[in-house]
């Protein structure tokens, strides 16, 4: 996936009320219940339909770090989905996400100006409106650069232009190099 959405599935994983399922078996019983049988489990995982239901009889119990990755990476996507809807909900209505990235920042500003990019340590709460957009924009399966301009026009609002008490002159933020991005709702 991408990193900015690989983040917001983190942020909103946080939520989770029970942990996901660590074995492999309980994992792929999982799966099977959620797609309504082994041979579904089978193509989206692209093993062999008697390899999933071995893993589903614990005759195998280890999967390779490729299939396990793969696997943990379903099954978390599918946990709990009521859960996962209202920690979004909130985030976009009420909430907000606080933002913790370290990235080279800079900006496009009139002349005389010191809009010259360097790395900077932000950790910012960002509005619901925000939090909404950078939701919405991954649901409907948006880039990783689409969401990061989402969120780079995000920091410029709240960050540089301090909700549009200074910087009014600013025609847009870069966002780039980013070295580390961490959500949390």
């Amino acid at each position: 996936m991408s990193l900015i959405g690989d983040g917001l599935n983190k942020a909103v994983q946080k939520a989770f009320t029970r942990p996901a399922p660590k074995s492999a078996g309980a994992q792929m019983r999982y799966l099977v219940k959620q797609l309504g049988g082994t041979k579904a489990v089978a193509q989206m995982l692209r093993v062999s339909q008697r390899t999933v239901e071995r893993y589903v009889k614990n005759q195998i119990k280890k999967p390779r770090p490729d299939l396990a990755a793969r696997l943990d990476r379903e099954v978390k996507a599918r946990w709990q989905p009521q859960v996962r809807a209202k920690a979004k909900a909130k985030a976009a209505s009420t909430g907000g996400i606080i933002i913790d990235t370290r990235a080279r920042l800079g900006y496009t500003a009139p002349i005389g100006s010191t809009d010259q990019d360097r790395i900077r340590h932000l950790t910012i709460a960002l509005p619901p409106v925000h939090a909404a957009r950078l939701f919405n924009a991954q649901e409907q399966g948006a880039s990783d650069t689409r969401l990061q301009e989402i969120a780079a026009e995000a920091l410029k609002e709240v960050y540089f232009q301090d909700g549009g008490r200074r910087a009014g002159s600013l025609d847009e933020v870069r966002f780039t190099d980013i070295e580390h991005l961490e959500f949390d709702l």
